[in-house]
């Protein structure tokens, strides 16, 4: 038996009566939408790009007005989706096609892969998708199914064993129906091989490859793919305000790059400074009625970071302008503005404690 050609066929036929067909982005071979959800489908599922996915169609119906658009305004849209490089690359990445390639996508995988926050997979995908390509791609889903179908047992983020990933994908691809057969691939890791508790434990029937799948046959399904090394993350805390005038919440736009880059949030006051001192200096205003919230943990991907929320009434010195790189937010456009999850919630938790019955909805994501 030809197993690679079993292989292949077997996901392509599942794929017709169980797969997934009526995702947003699957009704369309136009490169931007496709695109659009390749890059927000990156680290996170599908049931909460969705709703993003809509939004920025319904803001940005087409390439060249997401490019014309202001980073501010791409960045308020993205808000509560996380990994906030994603909507900077983005933003880029449509200013480059629209200026450099006169609003064309590229159609070859090497030349779309150039491209910022587009690597190697999410170009093969939309070159398969959009331009009938034949090329393998390596995400999450995919990368699980075939540590589990072929035994890999090496960490899968590992360089060695995703060059060894790479070619084994390259070596199951179809003659034909590529599009139906990737798709099948990330659906099967969606929907049935699942990082936990897969389908096959409980109905073999339910995988169309379980016979073939060396982790079932071998009894190590839980533990593949091996898991990342573990690692201690580093702590680090700071320190930040809340600090309110009338309706309105004093928010600093983030720099360009870094956490949260571009991105408004809460100002941050060294620990040890005097936080009455710093306000008076840094931001010309003055605070009264000093209250901590409740401090709030958030990991990021190479260190875990703790909030700690000081509210106090604002009220700017006569005459002294706003400071730079700072501004004044109404209450009622908070819900709307480009904020990170973590300090969304420290001001949801203000307003709880603030004004009981009158908080905004609770953070996206």
């Amino acid at each position: 038996m030809d197993t690679t050609k079993t292989y292949s066929q077997r996901l392509i036929a599942w794929h017709k009566r169980h797969g997934r067909h009526d995702l947003p982005w699957q009704l369309t071979a136009d490169p931007y939408q496709v695109w659009l959800s390749e890059i927000m489908l990156q680290q996170t599922q599908v049931a909460s790009v969705i709703p993003y996915y809509r939004r920025f169609l319904w803001s940005f119906p087409t390439l060249q007005e997401l490019a014309a658009a202001p980073l501010e305004q791409v960045m308020a849209l993205w808000s509560g989706l996380g990994y906030y490089a994603r909507a900077r690359n983005l933003h880029r990445c449509a200013r480059i096609i629209t200026s450099r390639h006169g609003g064309r996508f590229p159609e070859q995988p090497t030349a779309l892969a150039e491209l910022p926050g587009i690597g190697r997979s999410t170009a093969n995908a939309i070159a398969v998708f959009c331009f009938g390509a034949r090329a393998a791609i390596l995400d999450g889903n995919v990368k699980r199914v075939l540590c589990r179908t072929h035994g890999i047992k090496e960490f899968p983020g590992a360089a060695a064993t995703e060059k060894r990933l790479w070619r084994l994908a390259e070596s199951l691809l179809p003659r034909s129906n590529v599009a139906t057969y990737i798709q099948a691939q990330m659906d099967l890791g969606a929907t049935v091989c699942t990082r936990r508790e897969p389908a096959c434990l409980a109905a073999a029937a339910s995988c169309p490859v379980a016979d073939l799948c060396i982790a079932r046959n071998t009894g190590c399904i839980d533990e593949l793919p091996a898991p990342r090394p573990r690692k201690v993350l580093p702590k680090r805390e700071t320190r930040v305000l809340v600090l309110w005038d009338g309706d309105c919440v004093l928010l600093e736009r983030r720099p360009p790059s870094g956490i949260w880059g571009g991105l408004l949030s809460l100002p941050e006051v060294d620990g040890t400074s005097d936080p009455t001192e710093y306000i008076l200096k840094t931001l010309g205003c003055t605070v009264t009625g000093f209250a901590a919230l409740p401090s709030l943990r958030h990991n990021f991907t190479h260190f875990q970071l703790t909030l700690l929320p000081l509210s106090g009434v604002a009220r700017m010195l006569p005459g002294v302008a706003d400071p730079a790189g700072y501004c004044w937010v109404k209450r009622g456009d908070i819900d709307t503005a480009a904020l990170p999850t973590p300090v969304r919630k420290i001001l949801g938790e203000f307003f709880r404690q603030a004004m009981p019955g009158d908080a905004p909805a609770p953070a996206p994501g």
